[in-house]
């Protein structure tokens, strides 16, 4: 079945750092099968309270691949990135 990592980035603190993050990202999504279903837009909240201002999905295979990557080596310097440069709050869901 496939899973979603699903992050909602509350806020950018550290601008040149996260454009080195979004540099190189994509290749190691690219390396555990997932892709890229969302990157920001521009979000519309259609029903309740969501104060959402960047979206991002990635589609995996299934969550052992998900989770292959999040805790990966190649991802690891990345999520310090990250880390340190973003409030970001993240979920993995399975898909229907």
């Amino acid at each position: 079945m496939v899973a979603y990592f699903v992050a909602d980035q509350r806020e950018v603190t550290d601008p040149e750092t996260m454009k080195n993050y979004i540099a190189n990202v994509a290749a190691t999504v690219d390396q555990y099968g997932g892709k890229f279903i969302v990157r920001g837009g521009d979000p519309e909240v259609i029903e309740g309270e969501w104060p959402v201002r960047r979206v991002i999905v990635m589609e995996f295979t299934d969550r052992a691949a998900a989770r292959a990557w999040y805790d990966s080596p190649e991802y690891a310097e990345l999520k310090k990135m990250r880390w340190a440069s973003t409030t970001t709050n993240l979920i993995l869901v399975d898909g229907a």
